[in-house]
């Protein structure tokens, strides 16, 4: 018998119930499906055909740990999904100017080094941005994002050292599309687009995430969207299993804001099928 793990965190230990319609495809296929905490000694992860990465959320808090975690699994030969080396270079959101470096047109960022601090205002007057926001390198959820003005820049930079003092951070133009017209989230299974989401903030925010009263809507992006991401994805390393491409329309094109292959929310109850087409991916990973 198949058996595949949703790996999932301490604070919410169970399958989440958007992952649960995966689980209950795979079920219907004969495979075997339960939850294990991504740090629980007690887990043998060897002994699953499959571990597949979905709801640890608590990973940002202890980056190092998390790492260490996938590292050893990669040791072990755990049959992880998404890759444990994949994951480890997509952890940190660096991986955004090498894939700038290759073409990508991804939301300009100014990346600051761990112990490096840097004049706030300065970096928004180089590069004219009028609003910013600052946000941790490894991140989930929008944790530790805010948002600040070439004007509050003087009273933010102490906001800035103290973040920078612990962390590596980066800096980014505030995206005015994601207000006026929604964040795009493309959701891909074994390379194949699936479906998409349009992301809006509550009213008065700027963050899209539902536990911070953004809302999601089932949404088909215009073709050029969905080859732009496509493309985008060719990118990085496969084999993948999923992955969720993040970005804006501007003038026509994709720009880039995040490509997720760690542990995403991917929507799955809000496009018919999705579950199924989840499940016949991770089925296929257990060959691999």
């Amino acid at each position: 018998m198949i058996e595949v793990a949703f790996v999932t965190c301490r604070k919410l230990p169970g399958i989440h119930d958007d992952d649960g319609r995966a689980a209950e495809a795979l079920r219907s296929r004969g495979v075997s499906v339960k939850a294990a905490v991504w740090d629980d000694p007690a887990v043998s992860w060897s002994r699953f055909t499959s571990a597949v990465i979905r709801s640890t959320w608590d990973y940002h808090l202890e980056p190092e740990r998390y790492a260490a975690w996938l590292q050893q699994c990669a040791a072990d030969g755990v049959n992880l999904w998404n890759p444990a080396a994949t994951v480890l270079e997509n952890m940190n959101k660096r991986y955004l100017i090498d894939l700038a470096n290759a073409g990508v047109e991804v939301v300009a960022m100014k990346y600051l080094e761990r112990g490096r601090p840097q004049c706030l205002r300065s970096i928004l007057e180089r590069r004219g941005w009028r609003h910013a926001v600052v946000k941790p390198a490894v991140s989930a959820s929008a944790f530790g994002t805010w948002r600040t003005s070439l004007e509050g820049a003087d009273v933010d930079q102490a906001r800035l050292d103290r973040d920078v003092a612990g962390r590596c951070v980066l800096v980014q133009p505030f995206v005015d599309e994601v207000v006026t017209q929604g964040e795009w989230s493309l959701i891909f299974f074994g390379g194949e687009y699936s479906h998409a989401v349009l992301k809006r903030p509550a009213e008065g925010d700027f963050r899209v995430q539902e536990e911070l009263g953004g809302h999601a809507v089932a949404s088909e992006p215009p073709s050029a969207v969905i080859e732009q991401a496509r493309t985008i994805l060719a990118r990085v390393p496969a084999p993948l299993l999923y992955a969720r491409v993040d970005g804006i329309e501007r003038d026509g094109r994709f720009v880039l804001m995040e490509v997720e292959i760690n542990e995403p929310f991917l929507y799955i109850a809000s496009a018919h099928g999705a579950a199924e087409r989840f499940a016949d991916a991770i089925v296929r990973t257990a060959a691999l």
